[in-house]
């Protein structure tokens, strides 16, 4: 009789199951290990959980440092704009004008978008915010974060990836599993509060070459040893609901999961992509999508707009981050076009705030409230939505929000991402219509 033990999860089991809690904590309390954090088991899988449309992706694009809306899209059909900016505001001849939007465009390095706009892929939804508005980045990026204005709790599209581990199934040794989703992937050093959950642990890398194992690079001896070990998997003699074979599936799931997003991304894009940081964060995500990874929320970054002074009009240093971002969306929906995975995925951009109406003195913009949000995909209402700010009837020298933000997450999650939105920003907010009716 042999000794050899058969490991319960096998490579192709996880690679169905791949990202599933990849970077989970060793510090997990042990029921949820037995729990809801149980790893590899197919009664897990995505595909298990009833009424999830595991075809739809969403893709956050944060502006941050509080994009300057006005000089974004620009109110040029409105005297008012020039007079509180007389310096810095884009000159009429120069903004990219949308169909069917009276006085408003584009600023002129956003060509980018403006082609995603006429081939009807880019909803503009103007002056969004929220009430009594918090001017500190870190507030009100916390705040957009977790969709309240408390900014504390956990991170909205955390509580969406939490509220889809719908109940319970039974695991290979009669244990009892949640189904979970896929954890979301942030590129950057470290996850965005909006990612933060319970029960799921969002992935997070700079660089897919950096999402492996280290310690060959301390010693190439160590290599071959732990190959071994995490290939071996939960061995026969030890209980499948121990904290042991928790941590050997997580560690296999690690591992396959490291190998799977690194293989993705080394893969050549199918389009050029602008040579800016954006633009590779976003080239990344379109390589794991090409890939088949399964999973459903992807985060990008971009810094930079806090333009309080030479901030220019057609031309300077917001016209340079306005560039990389519009030119970096369109040339990854070139790439997910070419790819045929555009219909399924939906990008949504955001700043915490916008700027004050009126230029400073050191020929920038000082933080303000209300700001545009951009939706792009061929799902979204194409065009402008909503009427643009008031630039007459301000208060204290701020644009009025018409609209607030988690109306916008409300739609996006009931719409696209198909699940109640109640469950996770509660139930004061009526859901935006951002999308095609179906």
């Amino acid at each position: 009789m042999s000794t050899e033990h058969k490991s319960p999860f096998t490579r192709r089991e996880f690679m169905t199951t791949s990202l599933t809690f990849a970077s989970a904590a060793l510090t997990v309390p042990s029921f949820l290990q037995r729990s809801a954090f149980a790893v590899g088991q197919p009664s897990g899988s995505l595909s298990s959980i009833a009424g999830v449309d595991q075809n739809r992706i969403l893709v956050v694009v944060q502006l941050s440092g509080g994009n300057d809306g006005l000089n974004t899209v620009v109110p040029f059909g409105f005297d008012q704009y020039y007079r509180m900016r007389p310096g810095i505001g884009v000159n009429a001849a120069q903004v990219l004008k949308l169909s069917k939007a009276e006085g408003v465009g584009l600023h002129p390095a956003l060509t980018g978008l403006h082609e995603l706009h006429e081939d009807g892929l880019l909803s503009v939804v103007q002056g969004v915010g929220y009430p009594n508005p918090n001017r500190s980045h870190f507030k009100s990026m916390d705040i957009w974060h977790t969709a309240d204005t408390s900014a504390t709790g956990d991170g909205w599209l955390g509580k969406y990836v939490d509220s889809q581990c719908c109940g319970e199934g039974s695991g290979e040794s009669g244990t009892q599993v949640a189904k979970a989703m896929e954890p979301p992937i942030a590129i950057g050093r470290t996850a965005p509060l909006a990612l933060q959950a319970r029960k799921v642990v969002p992935v997070s890398f700079e660089s897919a070459d950096l999402f492996r194992w280290t310690g060959q690079d301390a010693s190439a001896s160590l290599s071959k040893p732990y190959d071994e070990l995490v290939e071996r998997g939960v061995t026969g003699d030890v209980d499948p609901s121990s904290n042991a074979a928790f941590l050997m599936r997580t560690a296999l799931d690690a591992r396959v999961s490291s190998d799977q997003i690194r293989k993705a991304v080394s893969a050549k894009s199918l389009v050029e992509y602008p040579r800016t940081g954006v633009a590779r964060d976003l080239s990344m995500v379109a390589s794991m999508i090409r890939a088949g990874l399964p999973t459903r929320v992807y985060y990008v970054s971009m810094g930079g707009f806090d333009t309080h002074a030479g901030q220019g009009g057609a031309q300077g240093s917001h016209a340079n981050l306005l560039r990389q971002f519009g030119d970096a969306v369109r040339a990854f929906y070139s790439d997910l076009k070419a790819q045929e995975n555009d219909a399924r995925v939906l990008t949504m951009c955001f700043s915490e705030f916008g700027r004050r109406a009126s230029q400073n003195a050191s020929g920038g913009t000082d933080h303000g409230t209300a700001a545009p949000m951009f939706l792009a995909g061929p799902m979204v209402r194409p065009g402008v939505i909503g009427n643009h700010p008031s630039l007459t009837d301000l208060d204290d020298g701020d644009l009025k929000h018409l609209l607030d933000f988690r109306s916008v997450y409300a739609g996006v999650l009931k719409d696209w991402m198909q699940t109640d939105p109640d469950s996770v920003i509660g139930k004061n907010y009526r859901s935006a219509v951002l999308l095609k009716k179906s």
